[in-house]
């Protein structure tokens, strides 16, 4: 099913997200199915522009290590739900890694977010994301076994990634606050929606800071 047509009960997201629990059985976090609607809809505008300018603005070489050789047989959808079947990365980090997302795409003006780059991109944002907000993460060779890469590929990817992104990876409280709201608003043309923003996620970023950074290169 295409994600941006899925139906999200302001209910069901609300109690998903205030509620969430972190046990092996929980329920799929619906910021997935946001973040997915949202991913697809910036890959459709990137096609358009693509093709309707000229394309003067070129992704940088470095950029092209996230081009994968064969495009994956799974949807975005079906990708972010895998990864949280296997590493049960809570909602919050899932929204840092879109912050982080955004941040790369404005860090590298020429990069696109296409169906060649976008899975690679989601394994590496969600995995880094992942080691500044949780407490307790998994191996890169882990990380890179759900992504479906080499270990060697992923910690290549981590690596570049970082040095683009000039290590700026402390999230506030004010921009995971706005990042939420952004998301928020993309389901809430039907209803008041909410994503996680729980006070024990808020502050558990603002309290590791830019201490977290050291911890990502491990």
């Amino acid at each position: 099913m295409d994600s941006s047509s899925l139906t999200i009960s302001p209910r069901k997201l609300h109690y998903d997200l205030y509620s969430y629990s972190y046990k092996e059985d929980s329920n799929t976090p619906l910021v997935i199915n946001v973040l997915a609607s949202l991913i697809e809809r910036n890959m459709a505008r990137a096609q358009r522009i693509v093709k309707n300018c000229s394309s003067r603005v070129l992704s940088k070489a470095s950029t092209k290590i996230f081009d994968c050789r064969e495009i994956p047989d799974l949807t975005i959808q079906s990708y972010l739900e895998r990864i949280f079947r296997y590493t049960r990365a809570g909602p919050s980090v899932y929204v840092v890694a879109y912050v982080y997302i955004d941040r790369f795409c404005q860090n590298n003006l020429g990069f696109r977010i296409n169906s060649r780059n976008v899975h690679r991109l989601l394994i590496t944002t969600i995995m880094v994301a992942s080691k500044y907000v949780e407490d307790m993460n998994f191996r890169n060779s882990y990380f890179a076994k759900v992504g479906g890469l080499t270990t060697s590929e992923l910690n290549e990817l981590e690596l570049e990634f970082l040095f683009m992104m000039n290590f700026k990876l402390h999230v506030n409280v004010s921009v995971f606050e706005s990042y939420c709201s952004h998301l928020e608003r993309e389901v809430s043309i039907g209803g008041g929606y909410h994503i996680e923003r729980t006070l024990r996620c808020a502050e558990e970023i603002k309290e590791r800071g830019h201490t977290q950074i050291a911890r990502v290169m491990l």
